[in-house]
């Protein structure tokens, strides 16, 4: 989680399957960099924007800084009008070096129903919106061998985006097993997780490959994880986002009003900590986690609005460190 309490805030994401990474960034605040190394948001593949208000987008200029000229292509995904937006943050700067530039953004327009994409090169000066492409938004927006990345519609006052991360599942080695079978790790066990048939050698011995997966190799679920920030929580949305979320590991939900301000979040199209603590206990999610707090609120507030949560759905929590962020800015008011 990047970002402070009671500010703009972010999830920054590393996919990692033991052969290759997909780095992404969930929205893009302001000062949401601040703690991430400008290596890694150099490194990061994919901006996944929920909406477009200023809190999620107000730090993309030091996000942009670090990718404008990287030589794999960035990928920004948003809802309709991030192209049109990105496009003119893309022009807010002076361009004369552009010849000499490689780099290149694709930004991708998901709609309900389809995914537009359009290409800006670094040597046009980011002025031209290629047409990269327009296809059906059905499965998931962005699949690499690390992750599948799931666009959820969201309402806020318009059309704001949740995504759920997951991993693909794994097959893995019982070790157990394969000391009780007298085998050796080698080569071979690439071959037969790759999906090897018939005869295999192994290590200088014939076995039939059918038998040694069924002996050796287990399934394993892959982690997952959703974020879903500013939108509407009514009793309708509740029933359509609980069935989306089940078998979802973790939930990151902002958390924007107290229950007694359940009135002003309707009005803003915003969530109480209990609306999301119910919606995470009806998709049975194992764990909660609160971000996107509102200014509103003091910092002595903060634990009680984690308590409310708790009392609905007890595996709620806030990000590491916050509410000793909390007791500090008591400490210092």
């Amino acid at each position: 989680m990047l970002g402070r309490p009671a500010e703009d805030n972010a999830l920054w994401v590393t996919a990692d399957s033991g052969q290759g990474r997909t780095r992404l960034l969930l929205d893009c605040g302001a000062r949401v960099l601040d703690t991430l190394p400008f290596a890694e948001a150099q490194a990061t593949d994919h901006l996944l924007l929920s909406h477009l208000h200023m809190d999620h987008v107000g730090g993309f200029d030091d996000f942009f800084r670090a990718t404008f000229d990287r030589a794999a292509p960035t990928h920004a995904w948003g809802p309709p009008g991030t192209a049109r937006i990105l496009g003119h943050r893309f022009q807010g700067f002076w361009w004369n070096h552009a010849p000499e530039l490689r780099g290149q953004w694709v930004v991708h327009d998901v709609h309900d129903t389809h995914v537009r994409s359009f290409r800006f090169e670094a040597r046009e000066a980011f002025a031209v919106p290629h047409e990269a492409g327009t296809r059906p938004h059905a499965g998931p927006i962005l699949t690499t061998p690390e992750v599948h990345v799931q666009a959820v519609p969201l309402e806020h006052h318009g059309r704001s985006l949740g995504f759920i991360l997951r991993e693909p599942d794994r097959e893995r080695v019982n070790t157990g097993a394969l000391t009780g079978l007298g085998l050796r790790p080698g080569p071979w066990l690439a071959e037969l997780k790759g999906g090897a048939t018939g005869e295999l050698d192994v290590n200088g011995q014939p076995h039939d490959a059918a038998g040694l997966r069924a002996a050796l190799l287990e399934r394993e679920t892959g982690e997952s994880l959703a974020y879903l920030t500013d939108f509407l929580l009514d009793d309708a949305q509740q029933a359509r986002l609980a069935p989306l979320l089940r078998g979802v590991q973790t939930l990151y939900a902002e958390a924007q009003y107290a229950p007694e301000d359940h009135a002003l979040a309707a009005r803003h199209e915003h969530t109480t900590v209990t609306q999301v603590a119910a919606l995470a206990h009806s998709a049975d999610v194992p764990a909660l986690t609160l971000l996107h707090l509102s200014r509103r609120y003091r910092p002595e507030q903060w634990p009680a609005l984690l308590s409310a949560a708790q009392a609905i759905h007890p595996a709620t929590r806030f990000p590491d460190g916050w509410l000793g962020k909390a007791a500090e800015s008591r400490a210092l008011g």
